[in-house]
């Protein structure tokens, strides 16, 4: 992985992964950085979730540090939560210290995978019109054989190539501007363990 992170990025520790690692909580973040401030009952109308439940993961994240209340805004009953940071960073070597953390990372991972899954396949659903035909790609290279050293190396070239194209957030957004999703998984495809693959 580059060393490379935007400004807004974070990189996750055991700590703070074992915190975040719950799929209410993944999905709270994605709301708040896609549809920017919100409150814990406008989050737990979008999740079907009671107010208290919502309440209570809110309060873990901020504990964590993953969100913060917006100053200026609300009551003492209502309060607004935003993300703080913008991108997650998880660097996976350092995550194996111990069967929590790993146990953790798995959580993550396969929830992570779900929720991107399902991002693509609710931009699908819409059909582009105007320009915007053509301008998407899905491509899928399975039979490509690398070290790890190979793949690292792809993986962080990529990587690259995306942030030298996102736009600046702090810069004007043209009118003609949508959002866009953004998805990349370099991953080796191992052969499972003996027990599994029986």
């Amino acid at each position: 992985m580059s060393n490379e992170h935007p400004p807004s990025s974070r990189t996750v520790d055991p700590r703070s992964l074992r915190a975040l690692a719950h799929p209410l909580r993944m999905r709270i973040l994605d709301l708040l950085g896609d549809h920017g401030p919100s409150t814990s009952a406008r989050l737990a109308e979008q999740l079907g979730e009671n107010t208290g439940t919502v309440s209570w993961h809110l309060r873990h994240l901020a504990e964590h540090g993953y969100i913060e209340e917006e100053e200026g805004r609300g009551t003492k009953r209502e309060r607004w939560w935003r993300r703080k940071d913008r991108t997650l960073v998880l660097n996976t070597g350092e995550l194996q210290e111990d069967l929590q953390t790993r146990e953790a990372m798995d959580v993550y991972r396969r929830h992570y995978l779900e929720r991107t899954f399902q991002r693509a396949a609710r931009a699908l659903a819409v059909r582009p019109t105007g320009d915007w035909v053509g301008a998407g790609n899905m491509s899928d290279w399975g039979d490509v054989r690398m070290t790890p050293d190979q793949l690292r190396a792809l993986g962080a070239e990529l990587m690259a190539v995306i942030q030298r194209h996102v736009p600046d957030p702090e810069a004007p957004v043209p009118a003609e501007a949508q959002p866009v999703l953004i998805q990349l998984q370099v991953l080796p495809v191992l052969p499972l363990p003996a027990e599994e693959s029986e």
